[in-house]
């Protein structure tokens, strides 16, 4: 598999701005309220685009935002046309990215390690 280009970054760039805009000003769902575009990462051939985004904690809100996005999909990408002048525009694939769980059970760990220490 060939690594993406510098061409590529600029446009996976320009995805994740244009999809931020469209997402947090220009769609009425109230389902995707809070959603923030972190990233867009496209495949070499720049065919399809996984569009990383973050909503909160709650799992069930994490379901309600992607079946909104999904639902809104061939509108992002037909309003994406019309903004960036491309030749070929990417399949839209939505996924969240879940809370950093293992920082948490870190700092859990190290307060028990840190009770259970004897004191000096």
């Amino acid at each position: 598999m060939k690594p993406v280009t510098h061409r590529g970054e600029r446009i996976a760039e320009a995805l994740r701005q244009e999809l931020e805009e469209l997402i947090n000003y220009e769609l009425a769902d109230p389902r995707i309220q809070g959603a923030t575009v972190t990233e867009v990462i496209l495949t070499p051939d720049l065919r399809k685009a996984v569009v990383r985004l973050s909503a909160g904690d709650d799992p069930d809100e994490h379901k309600k935002t992607l079946d909104a996005l999904e639902n809104a999909r061939h509108f992002l990408r037909r309003t994406i046309g019309q903004r960036l002048a491309l030749y070929r525009l990417p399949e839209l694939h939505f996924e969240m990215i879940m809370p950093n769980l293992s920082a948490v059970r870190a700092s859990r760990l190290l307060r028990k390690i840190r009770r259970g220490r004897p004191k000096d």
